[in-house]
């Protein structure tokens, strides 16, 4: 069975459909009756069953009339939007990329990363959200975002495409003088009795080690919160507490600071680090320039 619909007898048969009359269809199609009734006739005639019960006071759907408009909608809206897109282009509009990221990618990867891109690409904006893990993965599968970067295994029941990106390990530093100090490596639960420099309550890895902690039945001793990895190995190095970074911040921090790093040895400390999609292929092209980009080109340890 050939079928040929063009996107004026789609249109025509919507309109038909919300007036639930061929004559108010083909009006709101600027159309003359005997031309829609012939067309939708041509319809009916290429599928091999009605579309449309005519009544003396209207028309209304067969099963497979229901079925067109629904995929008729369907086709209409992805061209609202192919239109509203390539629109963007034509005037030089910007186009978004939305990104999910844990702390660590979001604060040490990404940087350096969006700056190239962004710069060989000035028509495009990325909104970058900071969650944790978990919720990244289930808000890539459901579709609230394009690209999303995680530091743990991915279920294959979700479903999602993954590329690796990045390798990095969180680390226990502390100041220059320190009753820690002799220690080379260490586990976090035999940290808990000091005091810590964390980071916002919303942040990812804070919530992160706060769940660590709770599993060993403690709490972190908080002192203060600050938002950059720079700022609390300041305070490291000032003696107010410890703190846990990833390796790659606390090896630059320690290049102008008074700070010793020592190397966690619970099984969560090291992290891989994954980009993960709902599907590449459906991505929109701006955002598979951004994964394309990412993939290509992995952060390094310093």
């Amino acid at each position: 069975m050939s079928i040929r619909f063009d996107l004026t007898d789609l249109r025509l048969f919507l309109h038909v459909a919300e007036a639930a009359s061929i004559t108010q269809g083909a009006s709101r199609t600027n159309m003359a009756l005997a031309s829609a009734s012939e067309r939708i006739r041509t319809m009916e005639d290429a599928l091999g069953v009605p579309l449309l019960v005519r009544k003396r006071r209207g028309v209304h759907l067969t099963p497979a009339g229901s079925a067109l408009e629904r995929h008729a909608r369907i086709v209409m809206q992805q061209l609202e939007e192919m239109r509203g897109e390539l629109n963007n282009f034509a005037k030089g509009l910007r186009c978004h990329v939305h990104v999910l990221a844990n702390t660590v990618a979001m604060v040490e990867f990404l940087p350096p990363a969006l700056a190239v891109f962004l710069s060989a690409h000035a028509n495009i904006d990325v909104d970058l959200e900071e969650r944790q893990s978990g919720e990244i993965i289930r808000a890539i599968a459901e579709g609230h975002a394009d690209i999303g970067i995680v530091a743990e295994p991915i279920n294959p029941a979700e479903e999602l495409e993954t590329f690796p990106f990045a390798e990095e390990r969180l680390v226990l530093i502390t100041p220059r003088r320190h009753v820690l100090n002799s220690h080379r490596e260490i586990a976090f639960h035999e940290v808990l009795d000091h005091e810590f420099v964390g980071l916002a309550p919303s942040s990812a890895l804070q919530r992160t080690l706060n769940h660590h902690a709770a599993r060993a039945g403690r709490r972190l001793k908080l002192r203060v919160r600050l938002n950059s990895f720079d700022s609390i190995a300041r305070l490291v190095e000032s003696g107010i507490g410890l703190a846990v970074l990833p390796e790659s911040a606390a090896r630059r921090c320690q290049q102008s600071m008074a700070i010793r790093i020592i190397r966690l040895t619970d099984a969560w400390a090291p992290r891989h680090f994954t980009v993960c999609v709902r599907k590449f292929r459906s991505l929109p092209p701006q955002a598979k320039w951004l994964l394309e980009y990412l993939t290509r080109h992995p952060p390094t340890p310093e």
